[in-house]
């Protein structure tokens, strides 16, 4: 039996360490390896609760958005309050923007170059070699794409702006709302952004990826996975302080063993069985306190495994167009579970997200003069606190539990990529790998020193193990310097 290692994956967010067991070209075991600890709750304890907005959002600097968004979300609950009109749709717009953004990243500067041939420069090199398929005139107009996607995203980032302060990490995310006040030179702005982004989506992007899925169609029938999808809805349309069932423009829910189902937060789970922390912990997120143990026997990964009902699920841009039904998407059968399902459902996504900000854009001018923010108070008992959301990556969770003294007892976020990117549980033929895993055996590698098939199937997921797993040291050392061919 042969063994390929990829270490580092490239093109991703942050640290993989990707290991799989081949027999005659077919890989018959796969290993998901974080490399490096997050310990970002262990910073929260202690605190004050509304630290959290800021601090969590230093979890990743591609998708802060999400993390501000789902700890406020814990904080609204924790506290018992929730925005007015103009602060919901304004919290849309600061999280919209960041979704288009993080998806033109995904596609063009992450996962493109796997199918689309660059010149003979950096940043197109180095690269694994791959079966570049697109005819030179297609491929020439994808790389001119590629280029002009960088000032798209850039521009996207300027739109969020408009609403959040800052990017990456945004201010205007409050407990009750939000900071900024609506005005009509502002809603203009935006909407003059969003026009030459949506203009992009369109005719560029979404055009660009039916185009690599129409010549790579055989990768529609690669990168299975598990087939259970998960989602926690994001984009709530409505007022009403329970968060799962309020109207939202995604909707939660899950789907598991061909059937939808509703969306129940009380069977998640975490696992640590094969992840490099201390065993016996409480497995629900609102009471987890990990304590680290990187000399753990049997454990590949510093990232935890989540489970939905003792099941691996697949969350990310899939997961929601198949949630939701959108017809494009669920046309494609099980076709759609794929690298290339992958790439059209974010694809759609992206178009679809366009439209909505600018119908919310839209309904933001009946609000102007009206309040933004709902006033609270800190609780005078322990009070637990779930912030559910969908980041652009997936389902995200944050779980903030508060006590009497009015400071932060535990904090755990459940992040896209752990659900993704898990390692397994159980063992022997109890044995359940992470969904990440499971797409990856069964995959036909036909070269094991360019083994493109295995990141082609990991782009597909967009992870990101800065979300996952996180190290620092407060005197800034350099604790090891590589080069990466």
């Amino acid at each position: 039996m042969a063994k390929i290692i990829v270490d580092p994956v490239t093109r991703i967010e942050g640290h993989l360490k990707l290991e799989v067991e081949v027999e005659g070209n077919v890989v018959v075991d796969a290993f998901m390896g974080g490399a490096l600890w997050r310990g970002l709750e262990t910073i929260m304890q202690g605190r004050d609760p509304r630290d959290a907005e800021q601090i969590m959002q230093r979890i990743c600097g591609v998708c802060p958005t999400g993390h501000a968004t789902a700890g406020i979300l814990a904080l609204d609950d924790a506290f018992g309050i929730e925005p007015p009109p103009a602060g919901r749709i304004i919290r849309n717009l600061i999280f919209g923007s960041n979704y288009i953004q993080s998806h033109i990243l995904h596609f063009f500067h992450l996962a493109a170059l796997d199918y689309v041939k660059g010149p003979e420069i950096a940043p197109f090199k180095p690269r694994y070699e791959a079966d570049f398929r697109l005819p030179q005139d297609v491929n020439d107009q994808a790389v001119a794409i590629y280029l002009e996607a960088l000032t798209v995203r850039r521009q996207a980032h300027e739109m969020l702006t408009i609403w959040g302060g800052k990017m990456p990490h945004v201010q205007a995310i409050v407990p009750g709302g939000v900071s900024e006040v609506p005005d009509t030179s502002k809603i203009y702005q935006f909407l003059t952004s969003l026009e030459k982004i949506t203009d992009f989506i369109n005719k560029k992007y979404v055009p660009t990826v039916k185009a690599v899925a129409g010549v790579y169609s055989d990768w529609f029938d690669v990168g299975r996975g598990c087939q259970n999808m998960l989602a926690y809805g994001a984009f709530p349309q409505e007022e009403g302080m329970d968060h799962i069932k309020k109207k939202k423009f995604f909707n939660s829910g899950v789907y598991i063993d061909g059937q939808y189902k509703d969306l129940d937060p009380k069977v998640i789970t975490e696992d640590v069985k094969y992840a490099w922390y201390k065993d016996g912990i409480d497995p629900s997120p609102e009471n987890a306190v990990l304590t680290p143990d990187a000399k753990k026997k049997d454990a590949y990964s510093w990232m935890k495994a989540p489970r939905y009902n003792g099941k691996a699920m697949e969350v990310g841009p899939l997961a929601r167009q198949w949630i939701n039904k959108t017809k494009d998407v669920v046309d494609l059968g099980p076709k759609a579970f794929s690298v290339m399902g992958r790439h059209f459902a974010r694809a759609i996504e992206t178009a679809q997200m366009a439209a909505a900000c600018k119908d919310w854009a839209m309904e933001l001018t009946k609000y102007a003069g009206q309040p933004v923010c709902t006033p609270h108070k800190l609780p005078t008992k322990e009070v637990v606190g779930m912030g559910l959301t969908e980041a652009s990556r997936g389902a995200l969770g944050h779980w903030h539990r508060i006590s009497s003294d009015g400071r932060t007892k535990v904090y755990n976020a459940v992040v896209p990529t752990t659900w993704n990117a898990s390692p397994r549980t159980g063992s022997g033929a109890a044995t359940l790998r992470g969904p990440m895993e499971q797409a990856i055996i069964g995959t036909t590698v036909k070269d094991a020193n360019n083994p493109v098939e295995l990141v082609r199937i990991i782009r597909a997921f967009d992870p990101c193990f800065g979300c996952a797993i996180h190290i620092m040291t407060p005197d800034k050392k350099t604790i090891s310097q590589f080069a990466i061919n």
